[in-house]
């Protein structure tokens, strides 16, 4: 089995792509290392390297979680399997 994300703790929103060449529709396998379990998610857009994707569904102004941190929050609703980054999430500092 081949692993394509990344989450280090169970609850966290976003897992981090490890592999290169994610496309969209590609049934993607996670490792979850906190319990070192599997997660699948099937991918909604083309993801590169070392970005983050959303592994559940999440609304608007939801606070993003990743390595078990506020990471910031969403500016539209995401659903799992959508890439993230700085068109769909924004730090709260300012």
């Amino acid at each position: 089995m081949s692993i394509h994300f990344v989450v280090h703790e169970e609850g966290d929103s976003v897992g981090v792509v490890v592999v290169e060449g994610v496309s969209a529709g590609e049934v993607l396998t996670g490792w979850v290392m906190e319990d070192d379990q599997t997660i699948n998610v099937t991918a909604r857009n083309d993801i590169p390297l070392g970005h983050k994707l959303a592994i559940l569904d999440l609304p608007a102004q939801a606070t993003v979680i990743k390595y078990g941190v506020d990471i910031g929050r969403t500016i539209a609703p995401i659903s799992a399997g959508e890439h993230l980054h700085v068109h769909n999430v924004k730090t709260k500092r300012w």
